[in-house]
Order: C-alpha cells, then structure tokens, then sequence
C-alpha cells in the first residue's frame, strides 16, 4: 500500500467515531487500567517530563531571589522557556531521524528518549555550576539548555504516549501522565528546596548548597532513562519505520513537517483555533510566574513554601486531576473547556485575599488548593482538547508538539513581563488582573463553540 493511501485509511480510523452511547467502565475496570505496564510506563515518563520544568522555572526564580536578584529581572527569565514555545520546529527531526547507536539499539522512539535524557543530565550539571547572584548570563545560556533538552524530551514522551497506547487505555494514560508530571514537578520544586534546606543545615554555604540541590534533581533524570530501556518500542512506530525505511533522511522530515502543518491548518477556523490553544492557560502562566516569589515576599520561609505550596497543593491537584476526567468524560468538550477555563480564573483571587491576610499558613494552604485543583481541571480538560485536534496518526508528534508549544507562549513570552505588572501594582491587584487576563480565551471558546469548531473533534478520554 502507498504512504498516501496509508495515510487516508488511517486519518479515516482516527476520526471514525464510536459507538453513541457506551456503556460505562465498571468500577474495578477502571482502577485495574492503571496497572497495565503501558500505563505504567506512561506514569514513568511522565515524572520524567514534569521534573525538569521548575528547574529553568520557579526553582530557578526561588534560588536568583534568595541571592538579591530583583522582580524584574526574575519575571525576564521566564524567555528561558523559548525552547518548549519553539520545539515544534525540531520536532520533524524527531519523527524522523535516528540517533547513532541508540536508535539501532532501542528503536526509534527509545533511542531518542534515552538521547534526550542524557543530554538534559548534562544541561542540569551545567546549571548547577553557575552564580545567579554575579553570572546572570550564563545561568540563562544553562536555563536555555535545561528547558531545550527538556522540551526534546517532552516531544519524545507525546509520540511514545499516544502511539503506544490503545484507545481504551488513552484516558488512563492521560490521567496517569498529568498527575506524574505534577508530582515530577513537586519533587524539582518542594523537593529541591527540602534538599537545599538539608545541604544548608549540614553546614555548606548558600551557593553549594544549591549546586548540590541540583546535582541531585539531575541524578533523578535516570528514572525516565530506566523506563525507557525498560519499556518495549511501541508498534506503530515499527510500523512507521518499516514504511520510512526507503526515504532519505530529508524526505522524511519534510514529510513529517509539511503533513503535520497543512493537515491542520486546512480545518475551518484553523487560526482561531490556535489563537485559543495560546491562551486558555494564559491566566495560570501569568499568575505562576510570580507565585513564587509572591510567597517569599509575604514572608513565607522556604520550608513553608515546600510543605505548603507544594505538599499539601499536591494532593489539591490529584484529587482535581480526577475532577477533570470525570468533567471530561461527563460532558461535551466545548462545555468541559467552560468549566475549566472559568474555574482556573477565579481561582487567582485567592491570592489576592492571601496578600490581604499576610503571613498565616491555614490561608496559604487554603489559596494554593484552590489554585492547584482548579489548575488541574483545567489542564486535563486542555490536554484532552489537544489530543483531539490530533487526528492522523502518522505525525502525531510533530502536531502535538506544534501544538503544546503554541501553549506556551503564554508561559513563555506574554508572561514574561508579569514581574513590572506586579511591582506597579501590588500584589493584590496583580492576582485580580490575572483573572482578567482570561477573558480572551472565554471570548475565543464562545465564538468556536458558535462556530461548530468542536462538533467533529473526537476525545479521547
């Protein structure tokens, strides 16, 4: 069979949709799914992705405030996230050609993982060795490398996640990624400052004691790189080897770029559309940038931060990563994408009543459940919607990556000047502005739901 007739019976499979009315999971079927070794896998990969965010993010911007660097400059790091805004340009390398050695050893997607994994080690190290305090362009050249190697990491784990699970384990799949990535997240940012706190105590100087912190989050990179030689090659991609085995290196990156691209942007509404995946997170990107140093400012100590802001918020953002699911599987995706566009909004006024109270642990705890549960609805909601706009499975990560990129512009570029927000006008405004800032995105989801933008999309969750 040709590759275009290939690609027509699989688009076709993909958007073929199910049966109207399915009967529902039992209870033990849907907790036995979590144990499948793919899941399991998945859930690996998943801590593997979430743990080195922080380290060019909000663990970076905690170290560079202890050491006296000032709001704005912290608020202009948030450029260091340029690669996970870019990767979709490299992600038709990925797709499409082979790492010396690895991919001949492990397969195409776990050479590439293994790769990736390697390289992100050694970016960790080499930020562990800079001085943010007198040395503020190399600590960024070494956040730039962290987030680039990341981000190539994070294309690999899309491609391994969808190609090698099936339909009926997707959603498993997604719920046990996102809540790993979290916990992947809480142990590069609580666990990072457990650790600094520990390396302090133990007598060694502010700096060391941060470099140490560092060199242990590289070391615990090696749990993704085990799941990865422990994990077998998903069979679609096999399967998309065996067809791309004729093709020149060049032919087959074009091929993954140019179908990836065109297919989506001949949709209807294909620009809308990708104006709204910029901004449905915008209010949690603008809002996280500065939370961090929002709580050292107030008066927070490290360890509250770690207990608080990260402990007790992880079991807020479990129990509303399964809160997202149920509203994912309960109603339409355009009403799914209402609730946690609305939610994750409001939320930020509770940081605005925390600036108003001051330093007491109950509220913060209170303020950061409430911005961490409705933050987790709103990225399951948002990663079901993702998945759904990816419909032909022979560049599926090229698309996905396209698209998780267009994300983070909010993250990266339109919140990168939430520091001057926040020093002109106060914390408590800061956080009402915040909420503000979503109403774009509400206005975009109205006007594609008027559309019929979300009629054909098929979930799934």
């Amino acid at each position: 069979m040709t590759a275009p007739d290939t690609a027509s019976d699989i688009t076709a499979t993909a958007a073929k949709p199910g049966p109207a009315n399915p009967a529902p999971p039992t209870w033990r079927e849907s907790m036995a799914v979590y144990l499948q070794p793919r899941v399991l896998v998945v859930l690996f990969l998943g801590f593997s992705s979430g743990l080195p965010l922080a380290l060019s993010g909000s663990t970076l911007q905690i170290w560079m405030r202890e050491l006296g660097v000032d709001l704005g400059t912290i608020g202009l790091f948030a450029l260091v996230g340029t690669p996970y805004t870019l990767k979709f340009l490299w992600a038709p390398l990925v797709d499409a050609l082979h790492v010396p050695l690895l991919t001949r050893a492990f397969g195409r997607r776990r050479g590439w993982l293994v790769f990736a994994q390697l390289l992100l080690i050694g970016a960790i190290l080499l930020l562990a060795l800079t001085d943010p305090a007198h040395a503020p362009f190399m600590v960024a050249l070494a956040a730039v490398l962290v987030a680039a190697t990341s981000s190539t990491q994070d294309i690999v784990v899309d491609a391994f996640r969808v190609e090698s699970l099936p339909e009926s384990e997707q959603a498993a799949g997604m719920a046990s990624y996102v809540a790993a990535y979290r916990i992947g997240m809480l142990v590069s940012t609580a666990g990072a400052l457990v650790v600094v706190s520990a390396f302090e105590s133990s007598g060694l100087t502010r700096p060391a004691s941060w470099m140490w912190g560092y060199v242990v989050m590289a070391a615990l990179v090696l749990i993704g790189t085990i799941t990865a030689l422990a994990a077998t090659e998903p069979a679609q991609s096999k399967q998309a080897e065996a067809e791309m085995s004729a093709d020149t290196a060049l032919t087959r990156v074009i091929h993954a770029a140019s179908g990836a691209f065109l297919e989506f942007l001949g949709r209807r509404d294909a620009l809308a559309a990708l104006a709204f995946v910029v901004l449905f997170k915008f209010t949690d990107a603008f809002s996280g940038t500065m939370t961090a140093p929002f709580v050292i400012d107030l008066g927070f100590t490290k360890v509250d931060y770690a207990a608080i802001v990260k402990g007790v918020g992880l079991a807020a953002t479990l129990a509303g990563g399964f809160a997202g699911g149920f509203v994912a599987r309960r109603y339409s995706l355009a009403t799914s994408l209402w609730i946690g566009g609305v939610v994750q909004a409001l939320a930020n006024l509770s940081f605005s009543w925390l600036a108003i109270v001051g330093v007491n642990q109950w509220a913060l705890a209170l303020a950061i459940s409430a911005e961490n549960f409705t933050s987790a609805i709103g990225t399951v909601i948002f990663v079901a919607y993702l998945s759904a706009l990816c419909r032909n499975p022979l560049h599926t990560a090229t698309q996905y990556a396209l698209l998780t990129a267009l994300a983070a512009v909010g993250r990266t570029y339109l919140s990168s000047g939430a520091g001057y927000v926040a020093k002109a006008t106060g914390w408590p405004l800061f956080f009402v502005i915040c909420v503000l800032v979503a109403i774009p995105s509400l206005v975009l989801l109205g006007w594609l739901q008027r559309r019929g933008h979300f009629d054909g999309l098929q979930t799934r969750v």
